[in-house]
């Protein structure tokens, strides 16, 4: 098993359809925005690591506050999942190569975050 922590808070829906009816391409930019950010945290501590069959991942999602609605929050699984396939770590985010996930929600004002645990599909 693998833990990648992303530090702060990435973009939740209602920030995406915002900027989505608000310009036709600044739902794409947070996309890539979002990536590349993520992409920061995957190379610095997932460097090497591949998953070459179906994996599961645990997210847990520790917000400033309760302000935002949770599933809202977990939007952001969209960008993370398609930075870890941009990025070599799993092979597909959908059927073919993610078998499932699991969201938990904490408040931490002093550091909020997101941790994601991955793991080979099936292993204990």
């Amino acid at each position: 098993m693998k833990t990648l922590v992303i530090e702060g808070q990435l973009p939740n829906l209602n920030d995406y359809t915002k900027a989505c009816r608000g310009n036709k391409y600044a739902g794409a930019q947070m996309k890539k925005h979002a990536e590349a950010i993520i992409s920061t945290y995957i190379m610095a501590q997932l460097r090497g690591v591949c998953f070459d069959s179906t994996v599961e991942l645990a997210f847990r999602w520790y917000e400033p506050n309760r302000k935002r609605d949770l599933d809202n929050i977990c939007f952001a699984k969209k960008f993370i999942l398609d930075a870890l396939v941009s990025n070599g770590i799993i092979v597909a985010d959908g059927w073919k190569g993610v078998v499932g996930f699991t969201d938990h929600f904490f408040v931490d004002a002093k550091k909020p975050r997101i941790e994601v645990d991955i793991k080979k599909a099936g292993e204990i």
